[in-house]
């Protein structure tokens, strides 16, 4: 073995690279089994990002369902989520470019199931009784009205004969009508703001969903009912089951033998309830502990039956999630051993459950268990980059004191890589990261981009500020009323305690975020003056801006996390770093798409002119085409070298690899 070079922290030389990043990773999505056969979706960025459905069969062998151009991605809540349907080897899908849902059966090509208006559809499930699918669909037809939600049914069968090939590119370059779809739907449940999730018992005779109203959000508060079918497919009676304006319900599902399980928080945590014979609602295993999701996307799945007798099931405790079986009988909880501690999208089979899953040294994967041998088979892996383990920094789960007496939490990666040493006496920059949402979570699944830095020696602290999912809803209702106040606060105390404990140098941190992420970030270098440096990407800096323009799943997000606008526009005023741009301080850079409608790029420029004047170090990374994120893979490699280089320049290392430089102005 070689002995360990001795150089400064962020001047190690590194086998992760920006290119080794943007090139062989997908995204693993939506699983789905019907028979033997298991299906998923991978989302492939060497094919402009598309969204692909795979089969695979009982020998082993993968074929693309979907073929091109089409794009199974739905927009309904514009995040998507839930956007096929098999059963018997067909399968329903909904396309990016027209968000018609198709039909797709063995040996045949696409057929279009609904017209070429604007109605999108997502989280259909197959009413096999009926002959049709249930499905969420988002009416956009009348233009200048806010969109139109809804519980429809959509016969499977009313396909006209089409001729697919005289039809137009449904890749996006045109749009035509399409002559041979059915209708929108037959309307089952209507009148809320929003609607998800709708189950059909296995029996066929009753229907379960999720319904909730502005200003809340799923994961504030939404109900659970049940409709009983009528002979004619109509919804008769119709019963609330559980939910309120406090209590978030999360993923209804019917047990093979037709008893209703779900989701509720009303507890203040996320626990497993059963709602028995004479109506009534019984708690299955209740932990301090979550065992639902923030609903940021359809066809979330936390749990599933194996059988009548035994759930399968993730649940987290302190953000790590671990996979476990229910005794539905008793309600006894067993965890399952695995190297994982990230789980999703699960789905079951006698003896068996299917999920995506990863962990601190795992890319995400397609995983198969054995129950009865407890043997994993990954069946599909997100990245081919392969990395010795002595080079990836393996995350602690830190715990630390912030604002009002309070606790937050995050995951701290040390420097680490096998052929380096720092000089003694020296001490890690550190880079704080901020996840998007706000009402989301970091998790420790292996992400190159943290290692990127880690593995340079930058330790990293990404953080699961007040607000974040995971802990339980009081510390989900942190940031009511005070974002931009609760995220910054505990982004400033997680640097401030590593490097009270010696991990890093105070005098060396620096804050990075997109979107959400981006807006704490600029939050934190406008209105506190801890952070030396900071990074940007597409960061919201104009509150009051974000929430006159934006779509109606999130036109009243901000209510609960700000103030009701215009009433308390005082405060969407305070909270905007755009509007305080002489407080910003220290040397920033910002990474901006120049077609992003979310953050237009003026609040970014706004921002680097004010740095500019006061002879502030900035840099300004603008990228033609691009929107509200970066999807072009030279974008993101720009990016990740950019923010490094930004950086080694204002920190003062030597960077071990030659990489394109940013220029900065004022340095």
């Amino acid at each position: 073995m070689n002995p360990k070079q001795t150089a400064p922290y962020g001047s190690w030389k590194s086998p992760i690279t920006s290119d080794s990043i943007v090139s062989g990773t997908i995204g693993l999505g939506q699983i789905a089994l019907d028979g033997d056969d298991i299906y998923w979706t991978e989302l492939r960025p060497s094919e402009g990002g598309r969204n692909v459905i795979v089969r695979r069969t009982l020998d082993g062998a993968t074929t693309d369902v979907t073929p091109p151009p089409f794009n199974a991605r739905t927009r309904v809540h514009e995040y998507g989520g839930g956007s096929y349907a098999v059963g018997d080897r067909v399968v329903y899908f909904s396309n990016f470019a027209d968000q018609q849902l198709y039909r797709l059966s063995p040996g045949d090509v696409p057929r279009p199931l609904t017209p070429a208006v604007d109605l999108r559809y997502a989280d259909a499930v197959i009413d096999r009784r009926r002959g049709q699918l249930i499905a969420v669909r988002e009416d956009h037809t009348i233009e200048g009205r806010e969109a139109v939600n809804s519980i429809v049914s959509l016969d499977w069968n009313a396909i006209e004969d089409d001729d697919v090939s005289k039809r137009e590119d449904v890749s996006g370059d045109t749009t035509t009508e399409s002559t041979g779809a059915g209708s929108g739907g037959r309307v089952l449940v209507s009148g809320n703001d929003f609607y998800s999730s709708p189950r059909v018992s296995p029996d066929g005779s009753r229907l379960a969903w999720l319904t909730w109203n502005h200003p809340d959000m799923p994961w504030d508060g939404c109900e659970l009912f049940v409709g009983e079918f009528d002979a004619d497919g109509a919804l008769g009676e119709v019963r609330r089951i559980a939910g309120g304006g406090e209590e978030s319900i999360f993923q209804p599902e019917w047990s093979p033998d037709g008893v209703l399980y779900f989701v509720s928080d009303k507890t203040g945590w996320w626990n497993l309830y059963r709602v028995e014979p004479d109506g009534g609602v019984v708690s299955l295993c209740e932990m301090a502990a979550e065992f639902g999701k923030p609903q940021w996307v359809f066809g979330i799945s936390t749990y599933v039956f194996e059988s009548r007798e035994r759930i399968i099931c993730t649940y987290c405790e302190r953000g790590l999630w671990q996979l476990a079986s229910v005794d539905t009988a008793t309600g006894k909880l067993e965890d399952i051993p695995t190297p994982y501690t990230e789980f999703g999208s699960l789905r079951a089979a006698p003896g068996r459950v299917v999920f995506a899953a990863g962990s601190a040294t795992e890319h995400p994967a397609i995983v198969q268990l054995d129950l009865a041998a407890r043997h994993v088979e990954v069946l599909r892996r997100s990245s081919t980059i392969e990395t010795d383990g002595e080079y990836l920094s393996v995350p602690e789960a830190v715990e630390y004191p912030t604002e009002d007496g309070l606790t937050a939490h995050g995951f701290f990666y040390a420097p680490r890589n096998m052929d380096y040493v720092a000089p003694e006496a020296e001490r890690p920059p550190l880079l704080v990261m901020c996840h998007g949402g706000p009402t989301s979570a970091t998790s420790i699944v292996l992400d190159h981009k943290i290692q990127y830095y880690t593995s340079r020696g930058i330790a990293v602290l990404d953080v699961n500020y007040g607000g974040s999912t995971g802990y339980g809803r009081p510390y989900r209702q942190r940031l009511n009323g005070k974002w931009g106040i609760v995220d910054i606060a505990d982004c400033v105390n997680g640097a401030r305690y590593l490097a009270e404990r010696g991990e890093v140098d105070e005098e060396r941190c620096a804050i990075t975020g997109g979107s959400a992420g981006g807006y704490t970030t600029l939050g934190a270098l406008t209105f506190r003056n801890f952070f030396k440096a900071g990074a940007s990407h597409f960061g919201v800096s104009d509150l009051a801006a974000l929430v006159r323009d934006t779509h109606k799943f999130e036109s009243r997000y901000l209510d609960r996390l700000i103030g009701p606008y215009p009433e308390r526009a005082d405060l969407y005023y305070e909270r905007s770093p755009i509007n305080f741009p002489e407080k910003l301080s220290c040397p920033t850079i910002f990474f901006q798409g120049l077609e992003d409608k979310v953050v237009p790029p003026n609040q970014a420029e706004m921002m680097v002119e004010a740095l500019r004047a006061k002879g502030i170090p900035v840099a300004y990374v603008p990228f033609e085409g691009e929107q509200h994120g970066f999807r072009r893979a030279e974008n993101i490699k720009r990016a990740l070298d950019g923010e490094l280089y930004f950086y080694s320049r204002v920190f003062g290392f030597e960077l071990a690899e030659t990489v394109e430089p940013v220029p900065i102005e004022n340095l």
